[in-house]
């Protein structure tokens, strides 16, 4: 079983969670700004299974990120077994090393950056197409699979189209490697809840392996797709995304706190 709406959702909720941080300590987020990450955020929590042909990312955008999931794989595949050390077994698949790692995710984020501020509008509506279309994917799944990747990509390019008018230049374009590495990174932390872990360290050696996987404790571990990510992980998620947006917003967290005011004065 996939993971991929649980890890969307969970970008959208911990760029919220930020978010609401952030106002809290008096560094408010602007509305473009938190509207916009917070989607690119659910897209780049989809990001690292791009090594994996069968995942929500590589059904995305039909033959083309079908392809590049191919790719990918075969790429990761061959950089594990290059760095792997003699205690670690070869493999022809490249699942879960490569695109799993923090390297991947600061390497990432750090390119968009780049790109965006050397480029500029072509940098960022291209980053925002892919994302906003994995986000879309991601999180409006039953829409998507009977649209079809066609209608998902006319959607992601009209949320594009929006989000390049309402994110203004001078501020808005530095947030997208931002997200991007908060958004992977992400979703490292929540495969390190299930059965498999995450080589979230590589390349550090631990124990003589380089690709140890890093996870919980095998009894707390959960099996993707199970009971407990719908019945417990997705509602904790959900709770925490309403939370975060009501307190990064000036104007509602204001609101909530007064009202808590009021009613314990």
């Amino acid at each position: 079983m996939v993971m991929g709406p649980t890890h969307a959702l969970s970008g959208v909720a911990v760029w919220m969670a930020g978010a609401a941080g952030l106002q809290a300590f008096g560094h408010p987020v602007a509305a473009p700004e938190l509207a916009v990450g917070a989607a690119v955020c659910a897209g780049s929590a989809l990001l690292p299974d791009i090594d994996h042909p069968s995942s929500t990312v590589a059904r995305t955008f039909g033959p083309v990120s079908t392809g590049l999931s191919h790719l990918v794989d075969s790429v990761a595949a061959a950089v594990y077994n290059a760095t792997r050390t003699a205690r670690e077994e070869p493999r022809t698949g490249g699942h879960r090393t490569l695109t799993h790692t923090t390297v991947f995710a600061v390497g990432l984020g750090s390119l968009v950056s780049a790109a965006c501020g050397t480029l500029g509008k072509p940098a960022a509506g291209a980053v925002l197409f892919v994302l906003l279309g994995l986000a879309i994917r991601g999180l409006m799944g039953s829409w998507a699979r009977r649209q079809g990747w066609v209608v998902t990509m006319m959607a992601a390019a009209a949320a594009t189209a929006a989000a390049m008018w309402w994110l203004p230049p001078d501020r808005g374009y530095p947030v997208l490697g931002l997200a991007v590495a908060v958004g992977s990174v992400t979703h490292c932390l929540g495969d390190m809840i299930t059965k498999q872990g995450c080589p979230l360290l590589w390349p550090m050696v631990h124990r003589g392996k380089r690709w140890w996987e890093v996870a919980l404790p095998s009894a707390l571990r959960i099996r993707a797709g199970g009971s407990f990510e719908k019945s417990v992980l997705v509602p904790t998620l959900s709770i925490v995304t309403v939370a975060g947006t009501v307190f990064a917003i000036p104007e509602s967290s204001d609101l909530v706190l007064s009202a808590w005011q009021s009613a314990f004065s």
